[in-house]
């Protein structure tokens, strides 16, 4: 395969490329999560060496429970934000373990899933997830987050503005590898004009060691159980466990974008419930050990997307970085001070692509919407996420006991979508474990076969009486 056709067809096997273009591929990766999975412990007041060492090792877990075939990173959820702060609203050090032991407590209820998952069979749970709901969900994914990007834009629109232009232009007119690593050059390129501005301050960086450990005892769960304040570890459950119903259904949705990015399969192999498990998992140790939650990360997907590069063994390298990284706090405040208009940039075009990645999963799923279910399903999605989430309180609240419980956008619309589908007649899909969909125009032909194969024809029956008459004679 000439070098051509490797930009402009999937890679699957990216050792054909090289090691060393394998390892810009890995650093681009690291880039592309490092200012959204940076920004949650600045938001939290979680420990920023520690979000990234435990970003690094959850993707690492995540690709061993899931057979090494899924090219996902695992870094900081925002979906629990709403969680740390109800907890620790003033990111108090003290309070912080014990929002970590809440989403401790709700990364158990991945494994809750995925065993009802191995159990009864992915077919039945995989029909409250179809198409046009997890294609609607993906899109709003995308746009809930667009806010932060345009956000991070408008600190200087020319710094934003070089991001994007360089992606663009080495990804629509770049040859070789500068078609396949665009993210990392409009970084870069970005990066040096803020630089030339004066728009970089070092003053982290000249303070920060070259050598420190990551995590500190005090910050972590275990702590805690030293002098424990059950009331305080009793809400911190109660609240932040509810956050997993929708974190789960992002999961589905990010596993349906990626499946539909790299053209597998992967809810069927390795299977929805080893890729819940990986996710359960990597987000459990983390919180034990005073880090954000972990989440497949929808900017990677868009890496995937532009680059066309779809080997994990690249994901992989990113995990080690990220771990090299978490023992430097100089070079991780290197990275840290890059400045909010070039992360806004490069968001831009990859929170984007996570919303066409929810288009084209409807498309190619060939989802009827002069159908009304489909239609109002669709709807409510994306009304409720984005609307929900762009409103003054940026959540639903309600109080159970004199706690109170606070679900984003994303949760009701995901929600709201899957009791629609299951209660609006006309359902027409068919997971099927072979491929993605089965769509109602297959399962009518599969039922028009069966009746061909088992209704015999009046020659067949004839010859059948024939048959019968012979052996009765003899």
């Amino acid at each position: 395969m000439s070098k051509e056709n490797q930009t402009t067809e999937a890679i699957y096997d990216a050792r054909k490329l090289g090691t060393p273009k394998m390892l810009v591929l890995g650093v681009q990766h690291m880039f592309a999560m490092f200012g959204a999975t940076v920004l949650v412990p600045a938001l939290t007041g979680l420990s920023v060496s520690a979000t990234l060492l435990f970003a690094g090792l959850g993707t690492l877990l995540f690709h061993l429970l899931s057979k090494g075939k899924v090219p996902a990173f695992l870094g900081s959820s925002f979906a629990f934000i709403a969680g740390y702060a109800a907890i620790a609203p003033n990111k108090e050090k003290e309070l912080l373990p014990y929002a970590c032991l809440g989403v401790a407590c709700a990364a158990l209820l991945y494994f809750i899933l995925a065993g009802f998952i191995k159990i009864f069979g992915i077919q039945k749970v995989m029909r409250f997830f179809p198409p046009v709901v997890t294609g609607p969900i993906i899109i709003a994914i995308g746009l809930t987050l667009s806010s932060s990007a345009v956000t991070n834009c408008s600190t200087n629109w020319l710094v934003a503005l070089v991001a994007i232009l360089i992606i663009v232009i080495c990804n629509i007119w770049g040859k070789g590898m500068i078609k396949i690593i665009p993210i990392i050059l409009g970084v870069i390129g970005s990066y040096i004009v803020a630089v030339c501005m004066g728009g970089v301050d070092f003053t982290a960086v000249n303070n920060a060691q070259w050598v420190g450990l990551p995590v500190s005892y005090n910050d972590t769960v275990f702590s805690i159980f030293s002098n424990p304040d059950n009331n305080l570890i009793v809400n911190s459950i109660i609240t932040i466990m509810p956050i997993a119903l929708a974190t789960m259904v992002e999961h589905i949705g990010d596993m349906c974008a990626i499946s539909s990015t790299v053209g597998k399969n992967y809810l069927a192999d390795p299977g929805l419930h080893r890729t819940l498990c990986g996710d359960g998992a990597a987000t459990l140790l983390a919180s034990l050990f005073g880090a954000p939650s972990n989440t497949t990360y929808g900017e990677n997907t868009g890496v995937l997307s532009i680059t066309k590069v779809f080997d994990p063994r690249v994901i992989r390298l990113a995990a080690y970085f990220a771990i090299l990284v978490s023992f430097s706090p100089k070079f991780a405040c290197i990275i840290s001070s890059m400045p909010a208009a070039t992360i806004g940039g490069v968001s831009l075009v990859l929170y984007g692509m996570i919303s066409a990645v929810g288009v084209r999963n409807l498309i190619e799923n060939k989802v009827d919407f002069t159908k009304s279910r489909n239609v109002i399903i669709a709807a409510l999605i994306l009304v409720l996420s984005i609307g929900i989430s762009y409103s003054s309180a940026g959540a639903i609240s309600f109080n159970i006991g004199g706690i109170t419980i606070s679900l984003t956008g994303l949760a009701v619309g995901a929600l709201v979508g899957i009791i629609l589908n299951a209660v609006l007649p006309g359902k027409d899909y068919v997971f099927n474990v072979d491929s993605d969909v089965t769509t109602s125009s297959q399962v009518s032909d599969v039922k028009t076969n069966e009746k061909k194969n088992y209704e015999p024809s009046a020659k067949n029956t004839k010859t059948q009486k024939a048959k019968s008459k012979r052996k009765k004679k003899r």
